[in-house]
């Protein structure tokens, strides 16, 4: 697969988003950003969660961890409403022994915060929904930060 099936929040109109692209998804129809979530086994990941031109959050999770099911829907949440801003990756462990290793991630879940992909952020462990949008939203703003120049 992709591809996922993605509805407009504005619209209503289904879009095909592509796991793997350098721009952020937009609606067909309204040209609004959509949610770019997508899935990454070890074979794919690296053209998944490396090409894209907005802040990349890899959640390395396990369905055998209680804090991945508590905080994986919350960053869906997250996810979406900084549409066009980042796209989630999310990383079964049990199938992604070597991205697991990778990001030397020993605790589950293991979030990372990627730009051009270089780790700009890290979290083990659940979050709240409240620290979770500071920690995305402090990600964005250091990916985004203007280049100091000298003077």
């Amino acid at each position: 697969m992709d591809a996922a099936t993605v509805t407009c929040a504005t619209c209503r109109t289904k879009n095909q988003v592509p796991f793997v692209a350098t721009e952020a998804p937009r609606c067909t129809q309204c040209q609004g950003f959509l949610p770019w979530i997508t899935q990454a086994v070890d074979a794919d990941y690296p053209a998944i969660a490396d090409s894209s031109t907005v802040v990349v959050c890899v959640e390395l999770w396990a369905a055998w961890a209680q804090p991945s099911r508590l905080v994986g829907p919350l960053l869906e949440r997250v996810v979406a409403e900084r549409a066009g801003r980042m796209k989630l990756v999310k990383v079964n462990v049990e199938d992604a022994r070597r991205t697991q290793s990778k990001h030397e991630a020993r605790l589950i879940p293991t979030l990372l915060l990627l730009w051009q992909g270089e780790e700009i952020g890290r979290h083990t462990g659940a979050l709240q929904l409240p620290q979770l949008r500071r920690w995305v939203d402090q990600g964005i703003a250091t990916a985004f930060r203007p280049a100091k120049t000298s003077s």
